[in-house]
């Protein structure tokens, strides 16, 4: 921030976005009180930031008006979130305290200030405290920081989403490493969040601002591509379009129908994932029905998304495995619809997304319109799920056999874990998290099972209580009337829950568990020539954020501390694993510093870079969209740095995977444009066929980005090759 005194155009822009602001606000405020009180606190926000202005240049006070913004317009929320979003800087950032916030505006605007405050707050020190050993949990405590704030009030998170975002839109104005630092933590933390709390459009432009700066040459491509695509495609949309909407005019549905292109961000994810090329994103169009209900019957609703649907079946071919009924089982945020993917008359797939007015407010505003509905009385049979998950955190939160660390990971998978529906014996549907096993399914439906179960029927196969569940997937848990939790549960169990109720089983043999630890911890220490001394101690208790050494044998007793993660501790190696080939620049005080290369993404000469010290004069260095870099930055953002590339020196191990069609002599093809042509040498070429088609990879070594480009133009252009991609070795 910068302090120059204000222009008359400084206060004419000002007042020309807060009027703008009002013109919404005015919607979502019940009495003209309420229009007073966000009047007050513009007025008052206004005062406080006078002569404030951004890196940008602008006055300051245009973020908190284009915070609230967001807050009425993208989320939906009211008066109180308004006032909070227009405020929410003013006690960090001025004389000003909460208190003087509650005297003027109330205990309900000046808790939301608040917990916004203590956001910043936490986020902002990780930059001013100095030092490794001061911020091994630093990031992860800011993280359950921000998550108590769900439990005292949701809209805090809601607020804090809508002053992220504002901060990604602007953050061209940011220096890089500071840039780099908030969009890791928007990766890990808040798009996650916004996923979590049904706000897809605020994720979807977090995760697009993401990838601009992250992977910008992929942007740009990707942008280009689907401008190209929309250009030729546009007259086809609407072509497909026409016979939907006379066939539903003539069934007397009131309706609008939008479209929709996929984002680049989720292109690129879906490219990355499933190693394929643009041509092959099938759902590149959508095309939205949003239709208006006939009453506030749930069943009445339901029953018309499915008539919209069969109506569409029969003007168009449905691709059955693209068909996703999230009405019968919204999702765990509360998102309803039916989606169904249709062949076009022009000879490409468009998925079609039908959905109630209510279902699209809650689509698009997330829990705050889920709770709108249901304070207005409109409750679906599946309202509870939000509710559910807050109180999971809640459990999470104050349970104190979680660690901070322990905390971050936990949260996380649970934010970005895919669920899928199983069913009991008597087809009862049960939604749990992708990848949980039979047993976290016996915990899921009551401890007792869970302690009790000896194997389980999965479509009525007897199967281990390990085996992994698959959607659909019948499920009948045996049990025996003496049968008890086993510790080598832990080992495989998915869910938090369960886990939980394993490790709660056992604490009441804490003693004996605790003591078998100790042996286990003194052999391993010995085993790997150490002694056991309080600083060893002390230095288990920092990394498992625990305080008693008790509490640390006896999760070692229960193997929830292995030998990976003792080399870790003792090494010192959980912020370098996988990184082994080394390089040396200097930086401008000619100390040497030591940059190693992150084996998980292979960052060649090139490509954005991003760097975390590990030790004194130590850098190791990942792809700026690694996903191991976004996890590293989320726990450990004071030690990221922004390495540049210097001469190149050496040659860096790339993979590039091909599809095609097979034929006579283009092994040898291959072989000779890569050898011959650009003078590389290959470690390693593998092609396997089945039928007329071949897939495989080839392994090398290339000098830049530059380099790799050029042999991918070249084998793209092959006969019979008809994709290929860089993929992670």
């Amino acid at each position: 921030m910068s302090f120059s005194q204000f222009t008359p155009d400084d206060y004419r822009l000002i007042r020309q976005e807060y009027d703008s602001l009002m013109e919404v606000a005015k919607t979502r405020c019940r009495n003209d009180e309420e229009v007073e009180t966000v009047q007050k606190a513009f007025e008052f926000a206004n005062q406080a930031h006078k002569d404030v202005r951004r890196r940008s240049g602008e006055p300051y006070m245009l973020h908190p008006i284009a915070v609230a913004r967001i807050v009425v317009t993208e989320i939906g929320l009211g008066c109180k979130s308004i006032c909070a979003a227009l405020l929410h800087d003013v006690v960090e950032d001025t004389g000003y305290t909460v208190e003087d916030i509650r005297n003027l505006f109330g205990d309900k605007i000046a808790t939301l200030v608040d917990g916004l405050t203590k956001i910043k707050t936490v986020l902002d020190n990780e930059d001013r405290k100095g030092g490794p050993e001061s911020t091994e949990s630093l990031q992860a405590e800011n993280f359950k920081r921000i998550l108590l704030t769900l439990n005292d009030d949701v809209r805090v998170v809601l607020i804090k989403l809508a002053d992220r975002l504002h901060n990604c839109r602007t953050i061209e104005y940011m220096p890089e490493h500071k840039r780099d630092k908030i969009l890791s933590e928007t990766m890990f933390i808040f798009i996650p969040l916004a996923h979590r709390l049904g706000l897809y459009s605020v994720k979807s432009e977090m995760e697009n601002i993401w990838l601009r700066y992250k992977e910008p040459e992929a942007y740009q491509r990707i942008s280009e591509r689907i401008n190209r695509n929309v250009a030729t495609r546009d007259k086809d949309i609407d072509a497909f379009i026409a016979p939907i909407e006379e066939a539903l005019r003539a069934d007397g549905y009131k309706f609008y129908i939008k479209k929709r292109i996929k984002t680049p961000y989720s292109i690129w994810y879906k490219m990355r994932t499933k190693r394929i090329p643009f041509e092959q994103i099938y759902d590149l169009y959508a095309v939205r029905i949003i239709f208006e209900a006939a009453d506030n019957n749930p069943q009445t609703e339901r029953k018309q998304a499915y008539l919209i649907f069969s109506t569409l079946t029969h003007l168009y071919r449905e691709n059955l495995s693209r068909h996703r009924d999230w009405i019968s089982q919204p999702k765990s945020n509360g998102y309803e619809a039916l989606h169904c993917t249709l062949m076009s008359q022009a000879g490409f797939w468009v998925e079609v997304q039908i959905r109630s007015r209510r279902m699209d407010d809650i689509a698009e505003k997330g829990i705050a319109a889920h709770w709108a509905y249901k304070n207005d009385g409109y409750i679906s049979e599946n309202d509870s799920e939000m509710d559910k998950w807050l109180a999971e955190v809640q459990e999470i939160l104050l349970s104190d056999d979680v660690s901070a660390l322990e905390l971050l990971d936990i949260i996380h998978k649970d934010l970005v874990s895919s669920e899928i529906v199983v069913f009991t014996p008597k087809g009862e549907q049960k939604v749990i998290r992708g990848g949980a096993t039979a047993l976290d399914f016996a915990y899921l439906i009551h401890t007792e099972i869970g302690n009790r179960a000896i194997a389980a029927k999965v479509n009525m196969r007897l199967v281990p209580l390990s085996h992994a569940l698959k959607a659909g997937d019948q499920v009948e848990i045996i049990t025996a009337a003496n049968a008890h939790p086993k510790m080598d549960w832990i080992s495989f169990l998915q869910t938090r829950y369960a886990r939980n109720r394993v490790i709660e089983y056992f604490r009441r043999d804490f003693d004996s568990i605790a003591a078998d630890g100790e042996r286990i911890f003194e052999e391993r220490i010995r085993l790997m020539g150490q002694q056991n001394t309080r600083e060893l101690v002390r230095k288990f208790l920092d990394y498992s954020q625990l305080r008693e050494p008790d509490e640390l044998f006896f999760r070692i007793g229960l193997g929830l501390l292995g030998p990976e993660e003792f080399k870790a501790i003792i090494n010192e190696k959980d912020m370098s694993t996988g990184a082994r080939r080394k390089f040396s620049l200097r930086d401008d005080t000619a100390h040497a510093i030591q940059y190693q290369i992150a084996e998980c993404c292979h960052p060649i000469p090139g490509d954005p870079v991003i760097g975390f010290s590990t030790s004194e004069n130590v850098v190791i260095v990942h792809k700026k969209s690694c996903h191991v870099a976004e996890s590293l930055a989320s726990k450990y953002g004071n030690r990221m740095v922004i390495p540049q590339w210097g001469a190149v020196q050496q040659e860096y191990p790339i993979r590039i995977s091909l599809k095609g069609i097979d034929r006579l002599g283009l092994l040898n093809e291959i072989s000779s444009f890569i050898s011959q042509t650009l003078g590389i040498n290959m470690r390693k070429l593998q092609l396997s066929t089945d039928g007329e088609l071949f897939e495989g990879f080839i392994e090398l070594r290339v000098r830049d980005k530059k380099n790799l480009e050029r042999m991918v133009d070249g084998l793209s252009k092959i006969d019979g090759i008809q994709d290929v991609v860089r993929t992670d070795i």
